[in-house]
């Protein structure tokens, strides 16, 4: 297997990413675009789905996500869920003028905030033959309503709020600061965000799954986008195309999943991965070759590997 570091165009943004070729590939190739959690890059979690997938005898491609990590796009840390699915359809665009990969059998996958974001992007795109999942999770639900789904609604509009101010700030020319991701240390994580919160704060800040390049806080307007943003409402128009959602069992955004399962019209499964959290299947192998195994041949049926 080799990894290429490439770039394409999204909507006029440069986009970075590894594109990933069994060795010695027979002929063109099954191919996927393989999408990021929320605040990661293509050498985390993406890049780690992306190889094994490869080495299973798939073309891979794993991005960053305008305006993050290597990709281009001002203001930096923007999370705009409109680009966010651009970016996907880009990338199969991209795919279709690799000789290494079969234009008519390119399929998604993305992990946790990807996972949202592919399911739009396959519901616009027909060129993608089959579309998967895991951690399945969508940003825009996960600041309304927060990551089990009990939030008050008056911690959204205190955001909006905080939003709305920032805008009026940097049109006084001044700076409106940030959105900061994470607190400080895991114990203030934990009595946030309790197991989850712990969880994710261990892998984008310490040294479980680290990276410099990762994002550690967004840009006020990322808030009042997602307002307005419903990623699953396209879910329906995915079918009679096929549908795969891998959750682990000890998942609190799992509600979100089973919310886009219940939106599919086309054939869909949930698979769910005994003893996993959220974030288990970002780094532990123990539950990521379990989803990969599951991947793979449903990934192997579904794009006639």
């Amino acid at each position: 297997m080799t990894r290429t570091s490439i770039t394409f165009n999204s909507a006029g943004i440069e986009i970075a990413a590894h594109l990933y070729v069994p060795t010695d590939p027979a002929g063109p190739l099954p191919a996927l675009v393989v999408g990021h959690p929320g605040t990661g890059v293509k050498e985390q979690t993406s890049g780690t789905y992306a190889r094994l997938m490869a080495e299973r005898g798939f073309v891979t491609l794993a991005f960053d996500a305008a305006y993050q990590g290597e990709s281009g796009g001002l203001p930096r840390g923007l999370e705009d869920p409109a680009q966010r699915v651009e970016d996907f359809k880009a990338a199969v665009s991209y795919l279709t003028t690799r000789q290494e990969a079969d234009a008519g059998r390119i399929g998604l996958l993305g992990v946790c905030a990807s996972g949202g974001y592919s399911l739009a992007a396959t519901a616009g795109d027909h060129r993608v033959k089959a579309v998967a999942t895991v951690s399945t999770a969508e940003p825009a639900r996960q600041f309304r309503y927060g990551a089990d789904g009990t939030q008050d609604p008056a911690v959204f509009q205190a955001l909006l709020e905080a939003a709305a101010q920032a805008r009026t700030t940097a049109a006084r020319g001044e700076d409106p600061g940030v959105l900061t991701m994470f607190p400080d240390t895991a114990a203030e994580a934990a009595a946030i965000g309790g197991r989850h919160g712990l969880e994710g704060w261990e892998y984008y800040c310490g040294p479980r799954g680290y990276h410099e390049r990762s994002a550690k806080y967004l840009t006020w307007d990322s808030v009042d986008r997602m307002a307005s943003s419903d990623v699953f409402h396209a879910v329906p128009l995915i079918g009679p195309r096929p549908m795969l959602q891998i959750l682990g069992e000890h998942a609190v955004t799992s509600w979100m999943g089973l919310e886009a399962h219940r939106r599919a019209t086309g054939p869909a499964e949930l698979r769910w991965i005994p003893g996993a959290s959220h974030v288990d299947l970002y780094d532990k192998r123990e539950y990521i070759d379990q989803a990969i195994d599951r991947l793979a041949d449903y990934f192997a049926v579904n794009l006639d590997k």
